[in-house]
Parts: structure tokens; C-alpha cells; sequence
């Protein structure tokens, strides 16, 4: 067996190593320890094993398929879609704490903040997600479940990014997102687990984590699996420390007929002076970027924010040929935090003004869904049939008091304020609330031993949305609009290993909430629909893979006039090219990785002058390759690596003001072996290995946050 191998052939059955354990153990030359092995036949919606995650492909960092929201688990090479899946091996290898850091090499994805932030974002084919108080993460395929601002990993058995607008398949985003959907696959039971970590990142911030699976019954049916992790200290971040608890627990049935699944969930993020993203001052030209480590926030600037969630899914089959399937979660944010939305730079010296506020916000969702899948022939046809209906509720409230002072600072040389007392509002209004329903219906269709394969759906969505006075929690405005959302996709497949694709389809999208620098703050504009095209080709050469694509989005905009005013008055475009590779180049060697050539290009905006500019954040080229390397005759040692490019990016819709292109290099070191029996891996990494200064990224309302210094992670774990 190759080392790393996540899975082998026989008598056309995947015989499953979950990671590349056992391969990895094979590499070393080292005795191997029988574990139960998975046998993973094809479901109704493609090819996984009894926990519902799709196989890994050779290497083991990214998987041979992901959830096509209603369609479910779908092979790649039968998707007619983009998407890529990556694995806990690979998240674990990176030493990623967060869906933010876990996506460094997807290069359709770019993180729009940096680690010492209180929040992920991100721009996903040149367009923001995850960037306002509602979580733009699904959770096991479903919206209102995971954490609203940052998804920590400990919990997760893969991350997966849909890419493009993904409304009658997903259903509406909750805040708006098209670029694609990020999808958080939960850990389960499978075989048995006990492992322990401990971890220490530069400064001084270190902690550890447990991570223990068991399965229990006759049959093994009933599935337990609990995490929990603590993290704590100085980051490498001047003045600030972070304080992180996670705990996870998921329970299954796993019956001839029935089958439950329950999951909850929370964590804790505690920040001393967090990080802060940028605004610039019209006119002036973007400074040089300051030293990474540098942080203008003050030790009393804080944000503590508390997330639980919770999701139970259950199915039953009605016959071999008919699943029922019902799902009900939720989840709950409480933040309150005190610093400055937004500091702004004032002149190209790099002063800055920062009026730190208070600010509490409560969010609750909950959401349901049910529906049916079911498998028959038509002739010659084979069908994949589902369809559902969903109800995703939502509500917020807020207290956002004015500042109550102002200080001065630099981002060359920042400095140590007196502290501003905050204005305090006793109650906390309500702010928002939105209740999205919708029905959907698709059917896969296969002739030809699945040679062709023509997905067609429809989902009739509606959006009622209410938003309130800040502050006060009268009604502001409101609106209850429907609209049918349709999706076409094709594969052909004339060799096996070689697969042409195209889609249609459609994004509804609740319309983006005003940004807190608009004089309008806190409104909700009306839902939008966007548009994407899409085609290409997807290659599997056995142990390793690639796919070549070339889209096109178009979709309304919110703009923040001269007069500070936001309101949907732009369109935007963006055409892209996109080329991955994954897998094994040799048994010691892997990469993982790809280009993104992106053309985004403004063409409605409320100033006719900015009509043909590109839009903000949307880079030309996006690259991203890392690699791995056996070290030969030393078993068990892996040299690690990664390069990740980004062009320059526009911080206004004008195009005066510019972010220049950056590059990062990471390097690492990974070495497993056993020790008295147990499995035992090291992990060195170094994030930005020469230090370099940049500009991490933009969002969308023209904000973008410094670059991290060089950083330094180790951690040890130990299988018992």
C-alpha cells in the first residue's frame, strides 16, 4: 500500500482508511495494527461511507467528492458542480484552528481578515461571504447550526466549499453570500478513537485538545464521538491574547431502516485588543503595510463572543427505493465586544482615528426541513429523485451606543491610549428578524452506466425580512418577496477518468445589510438574484487529480454612496478561469492546489464614472500550491510547503486606492512514528516564513485588514 493512501480498489468496492492512517504507519516500515475496515457502497446520492462523508482521495488531503446541498454526497467526477472537500488529515497537517486557516490553499477562496480577528470572511469567486452578524457556514448541509463568526475545527471531519451561487440546492445564504457555500462536515463514530494533542503557537499561546470515538452494539449501530479542546494566551500580535473553548458531542443510530443522528455544539472566543480592520480616508493613497505584528487596538478594547448549536437529523427507508428524511437545529450568538468598527487612516504617514463603541448582539435561528429521496427507472433512465421543503427563522438584537471618545494613532507606531468608558445602553432592541421558506425539488438523470448524467431542479423561495431602528427597535422597514430559483447541470463522461460539466443556476439572496460607517446602518436592502455559467473538465488519473472550469457570476451590489448612504444600486460581474490539482505525484511526493484568473468588472454602479472599473476585492490572480515530500531514509518524515499569491486588489469602486499583490511562504515539518505502541505525530509549522509585510485583503464595504507576522505552531498527538 502507497504511504498515505486514503483508500483501495476491490471487486469494485472502496475499502476505506479514514485519513491514511494505517498507510502512513505502512510508510514507516513500522508494524501495523488491525483496525476494523469500512466497506462504502453507493447511496442515492452518491458514493460514502455508513458516517456520510465521502472516501479520500490518494494523499489524503482532499476528498473524492462533497455535498451538493439537496443532491448530497456526490463523487467529483459526477458532479456537475465545483466543489472540493478537505480532509481533517489535511486540517489536522496544517495545524488550522479555523475554517479560515483550513482554506489557505482552496484559490477560489480568500480570507478577507487575518488570524488575530475576532471573525472569518471571505471572498469566494470574487464575491464576500460571511461578512455581516448572520453565519454564512452551513453545518452538515444545513444553514443555523454552526457559529455565527468563526468555525473552529476541532469539530470538524471535513470542510467543503460549493462553488458559485447555489440557491436551489442550498437554499438562500442568510446573509447574502453567492460566491459559494462553505460547508462544515461534523465528526462522527467511526472506528474506535482516543487521541490527544497538545499545541503551542508564537507568542506564547498553547493548550490542548481530546478527541474520542467508540461505536456500541450488537452491530456497532449505536455511534458516540466527543471533542474538546481549550486554548489560551498571547498571540503573536502585539498586546493581544486570545482564550478558546470548544466542546463537541455527536451521537448516531445507524439501523437497517432508521437512522439518527444528533449533534451540539459550542464554544468560546475570548480577545484582549483584536485585531481591527482598516478604513482609508478618500483621496488618500494606500500606505505601505506595516509590520505584522503591530496592533494599533488597546489592552482594553476587548470582544468575547459564545456560540451553541445543535442539529438532529434523522431518515428512514420506506422501501430500498424511498428515504424519508426530517432535520431540526438551531443555534445561538451572544457578543459583546468594545473597540473600534473601523480605525481610519488619514494620510499616507499612516495616522489613524479610532472611536471605540460598544456593542451587544444577540442572535437566534432555527431551522427546519424535510422532504424525500428516492431511486427508480424510467427505461433506460435511472433517477435520482428529491425533493424539500425548509423553514430557516432568524433574529437579532442589538445595542450599539456612540462612541464616547476618540484616540489618535499610527499604524507604524502605535500607541497606548487612556481608556475611553464606553456608553452604556441598559436594554438591547430588536435590531432584525427574517423567516426564509422554501421548496425544492431535483432529479438526477443516468443512462449509459452513468456515462451521462443531467441534473435539473427548481426551489420556490421565499424571503420575509423586518429590520428595526438601531438602538430604539421600531420598525424601520420590511418586505415578503418570493422567486423560483432553477438549476440545470450536465456530465459526460466518454472515459472513466475523464469528465466534461456544465450548470446553470441560479443564487437568491436576502439583499445586504448597510454596513455600520452608512448613515443608513443596520438596514436590509431588498433580495437579489444572481447568475453563473459555468463549464469544464475534471481528470482523475488515479492518485492524482485535477479539474479546469471557467465561470461567470453576475449579480446586484449594495453601494455606499459619496453621502454615506447604502442602497442596491450596482451590478457586478466576474468571468474566471480556475485550474486545481490534488493527489499523489509518487508515493512520497503530493501537491495540492491551483490558479484562479479572475475578471470582475463593475457594470451598473450609481456613479456612471465607475461603470467598466473593477469592483472592490476582486484580484486578477489568485494562486495557491502546496506540496508534500517524504523524506527519504528517515520513515515517517514529511517536509511540507505552501505558496500563496494574491494580486492587487481595489479598496474602492473609483479604483484610485490599491492594495498591492503579496506573497506568502509556509514551510513545515511532520514527523509520525510510534511510541511504545501508540501512534505518535509532531507538527512544526511556519506561517510566513520571510516575514513579509502586506495587506491580507478587502472586504466588501472597502475595509482590509494587515497581513500576520511570521508564526510559529507545534503540536504533538498521541493515539491510545
Amino acid at each position: 500500500m502507497r504511504g498515505s493512501c486514503a483508500a483501495i480498489m476491490v471487486a469494485g468496492l472502496w475499502l476505506v482508511d479514514p485519513g491514511g492512517a494505517r498507510a502512513e504507519e505502512a510508510a514507516r516500515g513500522g508494524d501495523i495494527p488491525l483496525e476494523e475496515i469500512t466497506v462504502a457502497g453507493t447511496t442515492v446520492a452518491g458514493t460514502a461511507t455508513p458516517r456520510g462523508i465521502v472516501p479520500a482521495y490518494a494523499g489524503g488531503q482532499v476528498a473524492q467528492g462533497g455535498r451538493l446541498g439537496i443532491l448530497g454526497n456526490t463523487e467529483t467526477k459526477k458532479s456537475p458542480f465545483s466543489v472540493t472537500s478537505y480532509t481533517e488529515k489535511f486540517i489536522r497537517d496544517r495545524q488550522a484552528t479555523t475554517a479560515s486557516e483550513a482554506l489557505a490553499l482552496d484559490p477560489s477562496v480568500r480570507a478577507t481578515q487575518t488570524t488575530g480577528a475576532p471573525f472569518d470572511s471571505f471572498y469566494i469567486r470574487g464575491f464576500p461571504a460571511n461578512e455581516g452578524t448572520s453565519g454564512e457556514f452551513a453545518f452538515d448541509g444545513i444553514y443555523g447550526v454552526a457559529p455565527s463568526f468563526r468555525v473552529f475545527t476541532d469539530y470538524a471531519e471535513r470542510i467543503e466549499v460549493l462553488k458559485g451561487p447555489s440557491a436551489a440546492i442550498s437554499g438562500v445564504a442568510p446573509n447574502g453570500g453567492v460566491g459559494g457555500v462553505i460547508n462544515i462536515v461534523p465528526k462522527r463514530a467511526g472506528e474506535d478513537l482516543t487521541r490527544f494533542t497538545l499545541d503551542y503557537g508564537s507568542v506564547a499561546r498553547g493548550g490542548g485538545q481530546f478527541d474520542v470515538a467508540r461505536r456500541y452494539g450488537q452491530n456497532r449501530e449505536w455511534g458516540a464521538r466527543v471533542v474538546g479542546s481549550l486554548r489560551g494566551g498571547d498571540t503573536p500580535f502585539d498586546r493581544q491574547s486570545e482564550t478558546t473553548g470548544v466542546g463537541a458531542l455527536a451521537l448516531d443510530y445507524q439501523g437497517d431502516r432508521f437512522r439518527a443522528w444528533l449533534y451540539l455544539l459550542a464554544q468560546t472566543d475570548r480577545f484582549d485588543a483584536p485585531l481591527r480592520p482598516f478604513l482609508l480616508r478618500a483621496g488618500v493613497p494606500v500606505p505601505k503595510a506595516p509590520n505584522g505584528r503591530l496592533n494599533l487596538t488597546q489592552p482594553w478594547e476587548y470582544s468575547n463572543i459564545d456560540d451553541r448549536g445543535g442539529l438532529l437529523r434523522t431518515e428512514y427507508d420506506l422501501t430500498d427505493q424511498i428515504t424519508l428524511f426530517g432535520d431540526v437545529g438551531g443555534a445561538q450568538t451572544e457578543v459583546e465586544r468594545y473597540f473600534a468598527s473601523a480605525p481610519t487612516i488619514t494620510n499616507l504617514r499612516g495616522d489613524t482615528t479610532t472611536t471605540p463603541q460598544f456593542y451587544d448582539l444577540g442572535v437566534n435561528r432555527l431551522t427546519v426541513d424535510g422532504g424525500l429521496r428516492a431511486r427508480f427507472d424510467t427505461g433506460f433512465v435511472r433517477h435520482a429523485f428529491v425533493v424539500q421543503a425548509s423553514r430557516y427563522a432568524e433574529d437579532t438584537a442589538r445595542r450599539l451606543p456612540p462612541g464616547n471618545g476618540t484616540y489618535l494613532s499610527n499604524i507604524y507606531d502605535p500607541i497606548l491610549a487612556r481608556t475611553i468608558a464606553p456608553t452604556v445602553i441598559d436594554s438591547r432592541p430588536r435590531l432584525s428578524d427574517s423567516t426564509l421558506t422554501g421548496v425544492s425539488v431535483a432529479d438526477t438523470l443516468s443512462v449509459f452506466d452513468e456515462r451521462i448524467l443531467l441534473t435539473l431542479g427548481v426551489r420556490r423561495q421565499g424571503i420575509e425580512a423586518h429590520n428595526y431602528v438601531s438602538n430604539v427597535g421600531t420598525l424601520a422597514s420590511s418586505y415578503d418577496k418570493s422567486a423560483t430559483s432553477p438549476l440545470v447541470g450536465i456530465v459526460v463522461r466518454p472515459w472513466d477518468n475523464v469528465s466534461f460539466f456544465g450548470n446553470y443556476i441560479e443564487g437568491l439572496s436576502r439583499g445586504d445589510v448597510a454596513p455600520t460607517t452608512a448613515t443608513n446602518s443596520g438596514e436590509i436592502l431588498a433580495p437579489y438574484v444572481a447568475h453563473q455559467v459555468e463549464a469544464g473538465v475534471k481528470v482523475d488519473a488515479g492518485t492524482i487529480g485535477g479539474s479546469f472550469s471557467a465561470f461567470q457570476i453576475t449579480r446586484p451590489i449594495g453601494e455606499l454612496s459619496p453621502q454615506r448612504v447604502f442602497a442596491q444600486t450596482g451590478e457586478q460581474r466576474v468571468s474566471g478561469l480556475e485550474f486545481s490539482v490534488y493527489g499523489e505525484i509518487t508515493p512520497q511526493a503530493r501537491l495540492l492546489g491551483g490558479l484562479t484568473l479572475l475578471d470582475g468588472v463593475l457594470t451598473k454602479t450609481a456613479l456612471a464614472a465607475n461603470v467598466g472599473n473593477i469592483p472592490i476585492g476582486v484580484p486578477r490572480v489568485q494562486l495557491n500550491l502546496g506540496a508534500e515530500w517524504d523524506l527519504p531514509g528517515v520513515p515517517g518524515l514529511t517536509l511540507t510547503g505552501a505558496v500563496i499569491y494574491t494580486g492587487r486588489q481595489f479598496v474602492d469602486t473609483g479604483n484610485t486606492q490599491a492594495l498591492p499583490d503579496w506573497a506568502r511562504l509556509d514551510l513545515g515539518l511532520r514527523y509520525a512514528t510510534v511510541i511504545e505502541g501508540r501512534k505518535t505525530t509532531f507538527r512544526a509549522n511556519v506561517l510566513n516564513v520571510t516575514g513579509t509585510n502586506y495587506w491580507a485583503g478587502v472586504a466588501s464595504f472597502g475595509t482590509f485588514f494587515q497581513g500576520a507576522p511570521r508564526t510559529y505552531l507545534l503540536s504533538m498527538s498521541v493515539d491510545l
